[in-house]
């Protein structure tokens, strides 16, 4: 998958788990899962929302590649 992220690493800044990252974000914690796997592509909206509460930009957590 093209898209590659940093998530566990800033939700481990932050010290929270999956459920309640995905809680922070109004999300499951499956779906923050299968974005940490690489299994799930978020949309622009909870990239958005992912990137606020980490207090960072889209750019810093998801990068897309070329395959």
């Amino acid at each position: 998958m093209p898209l590659k992220n940093h998530l566990k690493e800033y939700r481990a800044r932050l010290g929270v788990n999956q459920q309640e990252m995905g809680a922070l974000v109004d999300t499951s914690r499956q779906t923050i899962s299968q974005i940490e796997r690489g299994d799930y592509s978020p949309s622009v909206t909870l990239a958005l929302k992912i990137a606020k509460v980490c207090n960072v930009r889209v750019e810093d957590i998801f990068q897309y590649e070329e395959e």
